[in-house]
C-alpha cells in the first residue's frame, strides 16, 4: 500500500509539471522509479533502470495521446510532417529499446544523467534555435525521426525536447512545432513501449507483475494520476511564474538524476 501511495504521488507531481511546462514526465519518472524499485524486494539491481525506463515509456503512451487530441482540436498538428517522420520514429525507438536492454545499468544511467543535464541547461537558459532552414526531404525527415526515436527510447521521453527545437530550426511556427511534437510523442511512446515489452519478455529476474520491462503495479497508478493533473498544470501555466518554476524544476531534475546515478554506483 505504501508503494501505491508513492506511485500516486509521483503521477500527480509529473502530470502537474508536464502540463505546466510542456515537458514529458519521463525525466522525472525514470530516476524516481529507479530509486523506488531499488528499495523494493524482488527487483534485481541490474534491471531496476530498465524497468523504470519501460514503465515510464508505457505511462507516456496515454499522456501523449491526450496531448495529441488536445493540440489536434486547436489545429496545431502538421499531420504531413507526422506521416513523414513516424516510420523513422518507430524504427529508432525499436532500435533504441534493443540497445538499452543490452547495455548495463551504469553506462545507461550516465547517458540518462548527461541528457537530463542538457535539458536542464536548456530550460534554465531558455535556449531556442533560430529558424535558419526549411524541413529536409523525406529521407532527411526519416533519418531525423530515427535519431529522435532512438534517443527518446533510451531516456524514456516523448521527444518534445528534441522535436520542438528541430521543427523550430526548420522554420515551423512555435505553435505548430509544439502541436506536431505532441502528435509525434504518441508513436515514440508506442514503439518504445512495444520494444521494452519485447526485449524484457520472459526475463527470469524481473519481479512478479511485469509485462516485459513494464512494471504494471506502478503503471496502473501513474497513468490516471498524471492525466488528472496535467490539465490543472496547463491552466496554471498562465498564472504562475513559469520561468522561475522552470529553473527550480531543472534543479530538481539534476538532483534526481544525480541521486539515481549515485545509488547505482554506490
Amino acid at each position: 500500500m505504501l508503494w501505491w501511495l508513492a506511485y500516486i504521488a509521483l503521477g500527480l507531481f509529473t502530470g502537474f509539471f508536464a502540463g505546466m511546462l510542456g515537458i514529458g514526465g519521463g525525466l522525472v519518472m525514470v530516476p524516481t522509479l529507479t530509486m523506488m524499485f531499488a528499495a523494493q524486494a524482488g527487483f534485481p539491481a541490474s534491471e531496476v533502470l530498465h524497468v523504470a525506463l519501460g514503465t515510464s515509456m508505457a505511462a507516456i503512451l496515454f499522456t501523449s495521446l491526450a496531448s495529441l487530441l488536445a493540440h489536434h482540436r486547436h489545429g496545431a498538428v502538421l499531420w504531413s510532417v507526422v506521416a513523414q517522420i513516424t516510420p523513422g520514429i518507430l524504427l529508432g525507438t525499436l532500435l533504441g529499446t534493443l540497445f538499452a536492454s543490452s547495455v548495463p545499468a551504469r553506462p545507461l544511467a550516465i547517458f540518462f544523467t548527461a541528457f537530463v543535464c542538457l535539458v536542464a541547461l536548456q530550460m534554465t537558459l531558455n535556449l531556442k534555435p533560430k529558424a535558419s532552414r526549411e524541413l529536409p526531404g523525406s529521407a532527411g525527415v526519416l533519418a531525423v525521426g530515427a535519431g529522435i526515436g532512438a534517443v527518446s527510447a533510451l531516456v524514456a521521453i516523448g521527444g518534445g525536447s528534441l522535436t520542438v527545437p528541430f521543427l523550430t530550426w526548420c522554420n515551423v511556427r512555435v505553435q505548430h512545432a509544439i502541436g506536431t511534437s505532441a502528435a509525434i510523442g504518441f508513436p515514440i511512446a508506442l514503439g518504445g513501449s512495444l520494444g521494452y515489452i519485447f526485449n524484457g519478455w520472459g526475463h527470469p529476474a524481473l519481479p512478479q507483475g511485469s509485462l516485459g520491462y513494464i512494471y504494471l503495479p506502478a503503471f496502473v497508478w501513474l497513468v490516471p494520476t498524471s492525466m488528472l493533473m496535467a490539465p490543472l498544470g496547463a491552466r496554471l501555466a498562465h498564472r504562475l511564474p513559469v520561468a522561475t518554476l522552470k529553473r527550480l524544476f531543472a534543479g530538481v531534475l539534476i538532483v534526481l538524476a544525480g541521486k539515481m546515478l549515485w545509488g547505482l554506483f554506490a
